[in-house]
């Protein structure tokens, strides 16, 4: 089969040839050990006992493989890191290492950060412009570069995007039957909480539990809900609670296996705003797994099923769409070399749903809007960041469910998520 090749693709043919070593980072099927397949000589994989068990009795044995080498599921022999980083001191050439892990070790061996020798990138599933639906038209790369090109018509419509969001951006679940997709979307998730959490060195004595809390923290996606509001929908009516530390181990541990992906709070240095909210957004690596875990299919969510945890923030369809935008812009965002964020004041007077930021301060606000139009009221909070930021407002898009990309009288775009790419 040809490869198709990613948006992280760009970013490695910017940096690989230069730097000795990188390693992608993400969750299990999001095709890290394919995309470094492309660039790679030589292959040792540590998801296999036959390969794990001599490089784990020796793992300087790798230095013997042809370069570049690829080292996947490093994490199985978190030694390898600090050969790799070793060998890296001695020839720092580029090109020579790709490491891909779907968890971060928690066993204190990776005993130093590999700062100045090992490059992270981090590895999400397929954004919308991955997936070839539409051509892309416009450019976030080009949008924070202030290069003015909002155009293009779009012929995906809300029963598309929806389609999307259930579809999964992992490579392996595109294209299979709704039901395959659902038993695979269900394997992913048990195997997850029965199998990579206990690797991680978690006991999970209820599997049970922890699938409850993630059922919770998808009801919260893509809002600010507190913790303890996730562990109370998690465990309505019982008066035997897990404890909040138990609940704090559950967030941490899935956090290391890149399930759960949230959306900092935006902390803008030099800049007029003050009262600013510090929560993050609550985010799965996949807005199909939020789905999954909710019951929720194509048909349910278009008919207004689903109840998110804070019913004040909108729709479990509004939800799982801005989740799915932030994917694509969170994508895209990292290949321009820029950080997102959200903004939220405490007193929720103002909210903007994403805020990309360029390296030297600039800013683009995103709002996304599950609607075909646009009214004045959809951009105010935009408007309001523009007066607050003044010169370091680059723009403001507005991502829509709509036909058109087009610039507004007011100077904001609207955007079609279709038509967005890097």
């Amino acid at each position: 089969m040809s490869y198709t090749r990613r948006i992280v693709d760009l970013e490695l043919d910017d940096l690989f040839g230069e730097v000795a070593a990188l390693a992608l980072d993400g969750p299990k099927g999001v095709g890290k050990t394919t995309t470094a397949e492309q660039r790679a000589a030589g292959l040792v994989k540590l998801d296999s006992k036959a390969v794990r068990e001599p490089v784990a009795a020796d793992p300087q044995i790798i230095l013997r493989r042809p370069r570049p080498l690829l080292v996947d599921e490093w994490q199985k022999v978190p030694e390898v890191w600090d050969v790799v980083r070793r060998a890296v001191d001695e020839d720092a050439a580029g090109g020579q290492f790709l490491l891909t892990g779907s968890a971060s070790p928690q066993d204190g061996t990776v005993q130093h950060s590999g700062a100045g020798r090992i490059g992270r990138l981090r590895m999400r599933p397929m954004t919308l412009a991955e997936r070839g639906l539409e051509t892309p038209t416009v450019s976030l790369a080009a949008v924070l570069a202030e290069r003015d090109a909002i155009q293009g018509e779009s012929t995906m419509g809300l029963p598309e995007y929806v389609e999307e969001i259930v579809a999964s951006g992992f490579p392996g679940m595109r294209g299979l039957s709704f039901r395959a997709r659902g038993f695979q979307l269900d394997s992913y998730l048990r195997n997850a909480v029965e199998r990579d959490v206990p690797e991680q060195g978690l006991a999970v004595r209820r599997p049970e539990a922890m699938m409850a809390w993630l059922r919770a923290y998808a009801s919260g996606t893509s809002t600010t809900a507190s913790y303890s509001q996730i562990l109370d929908a998690a465990t309505p009516g019982h008066s035997d609670k897990p404890a909040r530390a138990t609940a704090e181990s559950y967030r941490q541990v899935l956090a290391s296996l890149w399930l759960l992906d949230p959306v900092p709070a935006w902390t803008p240095t030099g800049s007029p705003m003050t009262r600013l909210g510090q929560a993050p957004k609550h985010n799965l690596a996949d807005p199909a797994l939020a789905a999954r875990l909710l019951g929720l299919g194509a048909d349910a969510l278009l008919g207004g099923k689903g109840e998110p945890l804070r019913p004040q923030a909108g729709s479990m369809l509004g939800m799982l769409f801005e989740s799915l935008v932030t994917l694509c812009v969170r994508v895209a965002a990292q290949a321009a070399e820029a950080d997102v964020a959200h903004l939220r004041t405490r007193n929720g007077d103002h909210e903007v749903d994403l805020v990309v930021v360029r390296p030297d301060g600039g800013v683009v606000g995103v709002e996304v809007k599950l609607a075909a139009a646009v009214n004045d009221s959809d951009g105010k909070h935009l408007r309001w960041l523009r007066e607050q930021l003044g010169s370091r407002f680059v723009d403001g898009l507005i991502i829509t469910t709509g036909p058109t990309a087009y610039r507004r009288r007011d100077g904001l775009a609207v955007v079609p998520l279709a038509l967005l790419g890097p």
